[in-house]
């Protein structure tokens, strides 16, 4: 284990020394972006970088400040110490810097300061993985073993033995847990934690960032939640939130604590000297702007640090991608002299013995490469590593450098090579390294007054206490909702306040990560019947229709029957060389405009809408070709949501300004528009695509020429936050989706941009990018 624990005096000496292996790696890198359609995009290079420090705050304990001493650390990086002063000056923070810059001891030191003056003193730590919490509480239990405190500290999860949690529950000066945990395990039962509540000083939140849309708004009602039992028992705790870099971390960390914040963004921690490499797979077929497998070439890329002896963590997106590149990676080590035993992977499926293990032996340099999804990505100790390899962009500005930055943690020379998918949203960073490179442009947002969200928490607290009348739990009015939560059957009115009468445990029918509960049951009827999975209502339409072939773990299901009202798909396992993709008939009506303007010679808007929904056919599409092989129809119940929209509406005067289109080639522009426009909006919004949904309304308010609304509406009942700051970051949003399309090398159009050339036709590109133009006009 690393026992600096992020303090300067381990890193003062920062070893920017050249590494031989990785320098000729680079020097490869650098040939190829000198050649013509050279595949290497951009190579960026940071330079190491001094720390920054401050003097050991006079408010740190003597007994932590001389356990600190014996290791020779006497001074702190700048943020900690800012940290530190704000903490101690009773107020909230939030603290944003880079990964390996040492921000677990900007919470550990106040707490461990905290817990040496006031032994009865308790402490909260969320994380949002138990991965994370069990690595975070090595690190703890170290520092407390250096001090030869008695402190207490431990995990308080799903994992944990059931014989070890009362005694937790009475004798844990700090419990690390997850918000699933103390959604469903823990304030539900609260009387248990009497002692727990009455002594809580602080609720630290790590990975802000990680709380956005759906599960950011569930957390903002939990910690509501979280607050009323506090001023019940008589607490009132600071919350202390770590973030890596985004656009609003402090709007964030307010929006879901319900409390004002400071905010810690100096940051102070030395930096080692990075390589930063942008890799596009080159293409293969220009017209329909097809790639070689950025699968394949992320193999060839890790290979070239693998045989140098590079220690290199190789990043996949998803389980299916992390298993087939482990399964490569030693393929290819076994017809090399390199041990194919020292080639691991680690993802959430396996088992923590086996995840502490690998962990341990990348520590200790005994493996050569692991294969990971996400699971690796926050802030878990694996020592210093030489390179970083994605196999596609993740998502996130924010996630790409805190996977980057587990190369090098503040020591050495590293490199990190991002190998692009074909994906639009790959596509658009790999071509313009400046939009990645410069300061985080991402926002991350959330609505903890969706009133779907709101509801299932308010149930929960009602579980946990009586409503009291004139109560706050959020914007709504309570006194409505408790009235119709009262003529269901949920609640009852007695002395001035709503009381639980319904037999049923709320917690068990809300996940944190999706808005409605309502999901269906997956049946594998190939042998003995089997449950397989659980499906969110949403996604069972597009996913589990019958005929569809519905993917599960790698293999492939026939559904054989979709049974809509038991909530049931039953399926049989089958091996066939195509997926099914929904095809949908999508209505929206403007319900209230909340904000509009004109914007050259078209209009934007956003407000309340309502989507009517149906699924009336699919598509076949062959695996790794993509060819549409074939299609059935569907006659599945329609859906009705209302939610919140961002919208363009196009008038007839402005398709004229157009140029000379038939009425079908704008229509399929404007259809090609919202496929690229949703992608960049989820660049911006720092949300996944499918959060998003995209319609094109041809009908408004009667008119009868073709005068279209271009609907990106929220994809959950109520909205989750995304449409009003999509308005607002319309500007931005019209010009990098036409930089986007500008840098795609297809010539008419590709799944990479606005869609495949047989959906859009052979000018929807030409369309969608005369519009934008227009737009910038």
């Amino acid at each position: 284990m690393d026992l600096s624990l992020g303090f300067p005096e381990f890193s003062q000496e920062l070893s920017v020394s050249s590494n031989p292996s990785l320098e000729a790696v680079v020097s490869r890198f650098r040939s190829l972006h000198q050649q013509a359609d050279s595949p290497v995009r951009a190579i960026h290079h940071q330079a190491a970088t001094e720390g920054s420090f401050a003097e050991m705050p006079a408010g740190v304990d003597a007994r932590l400040r001389k356990a600190l001493e014996t290791r020779g650390i006497t001074r702190l990086y700048t943020h900690q110490a800012d940290a530190f002063e704000q903490i101690a000056a009773g107020n909230n923070v939030t603290i944003v810097t880079p990964t390996a810059s040492g921000k677990t001891w900007c919470y550990n030191l106040p707490v461990l300061n905290l817990l040496l003056n006031d032994a009865g003193a308790r402490a909260m730590y969320l994380f949002p993985t138990k991965a994370l919490a069990e690595d975070q509480l090595h690190e703890f239990n170290a520092a407390v073993e250096e001090m030869g405190s008695d402190i207490r500290a431990f995990t308080y999860d799903g994992d944990t033995p059931q014989d070890a949690r009362k005694a937790i529950r009475q004798r844990a000066n700090v419990v690390l847990t997850n918000p699933d945990m103390l959604h469903s395990g823990i304030l539900p039962h609260h009387t248990k934690w009497a002692r727990y509540f009455e002594n809580l000083r602080y609720v630290v939140i790590d990975e802000l960032h990680y709380y956005r849309g759906v599960y950011g708004s569930h957390l903002a009602n939990l910690l509501r939640r979280l607050a009323r039992i506090c001023e019940f028992y008589g607490s009132r705790p600071q919350f202390i939130c770590c973030s890596a870099t985004i656009a609003n971390p402090r709007e964030l960390g307010e929006t879901l604590t319900g409390k004002s914040s400071e905010l810690v963004e100096r940051n102070g921690a030395p930096r080692g000297e990075k390589y930063f490499i942008f890799y596009n797979p080159p293409v293969v077929n220009r017209q329909l702007g097809i790639r070689r497998s950025y699968i394949n070439e992320t193999l060839r890329v890790a290979l070239e640090f693998i045989e140098r002896n590079l220690q290199t963590l190789v990043f996949a997106n998803n389980r299916l991608a992390t298993e087939v590149l482990v399964t490569y990676l030693k393929d290819a080590c076994d017809r090399k002299p390199i041990p194919s035993e020292t080639v691991r992977g680690y993802r959430g499926g396996y088992l923590p013995r086996e995840r502490r293990e690998i962990e341990r032996r990348l520590r200790d340099g005994q493996i050569r490469a692991v294969v990971a999804t996400n699971a690796l990505e926050l802030g878990i100790d694996i020592g210093s590593l030489d390179a970083v390899v994605m196999a596609g962009y993740p998502g996130t500005i924010a996630s790409t450098w805190q996977r980057a930055g587990r190369a090098g943690r503040r020591k050495g020379t590293s490199a990190t090579v991002l190998v692009a998918s074909s994906a639009p949203l790959d596509q658009y960073i790999i071509e313009h390294p400046g939009y990645f490179f410069d300061r985080s442009p991402e926002h991350a947002y959330i609505n903890p007054d969706n009133l779907e969200i709101l509801l299932a928490h308010l149930k929960c607290a009602a579980f946990e206490l009586p409503l009291r009348e004139g109560e706050k739990f959020g914007a709504h009015d309570l006194a409505e909702i408790c009235h119709f939560l009262e003529e269901t059957g949920f609640l009852h009115h007695s002395g001035g306040a709503w009381h639980w009468t319904s037999d049923t445990y709320p917690a068990d029918a809300t996940s944190l990560r999706s808005v409605t509960s309502d999901n269906f049951v997956v049946i594998d009827i190939t042998g003995e019947a089997n449950v397989i999975a659980d499906v969110s209502f949403p996604t069972a339409l597009t996913t589990l229709h019958e005929k569809a072939i519905y993917l599960h773990e790698a293999r492939q299901y026939h559904v054989e029957r979709f049974d809509y009202d038991q909530r049931k798909a039953y399926v049989k396992s089958v091996d066939c060389d195509y997926y099914t993709d929904a095809i949908d008939y999508t209505q929206v009506q403007v319900l209230q405009e909340a904000e509009g303007d004109a914007v050259a010679g078209a209009r934007r808007a956003h407000g309340d809408v309502r989507v009517n929904r149906q699924i009336v056919g699919f598509k076949k599409i062959k695996f790794y070709t993509m060819e549409n092989v074939g299609a059935g129809k569907l006659n599945m119940p329609g859906q009705e949501m209302h939610t919140t929209s961002f919208w363009l509406h196009f008038p007839a005067q402005f398709l004229a300004g157009l140029g000379d289109y038939t009425p079908t080639e704008r229509q399929s522009g404007i259809s090609g528009l919202g496929n690229a426009l949703r992608t960049v909006a989820s660049l911006l919004l720092m949300c996944d695509p499918r959060d998003l949904g995209v319609a094109l309304s041809e009908d408004v308010e009667g008119v009868q020429v073709f005068e279209p609304n271009l609907y990106l509406y929220d994809a959950y009942p109520g909205g989750v936050g995304l449409s009003a700051p999509l308005f607002r970051l319309s500007p931005r949003l019209l010009k990098h989706t036409a930089e986007l399309l500008r840098a795609c090398a297809c010539d008419a159009g590709c799944p990479s941009c606005v869609g495949p050339v047989g959906e859009v036709g052979e000018r929807g590109k030409e369309v969608a990018l005369r519009i934008l133009l227009a737009l910038a006009a």
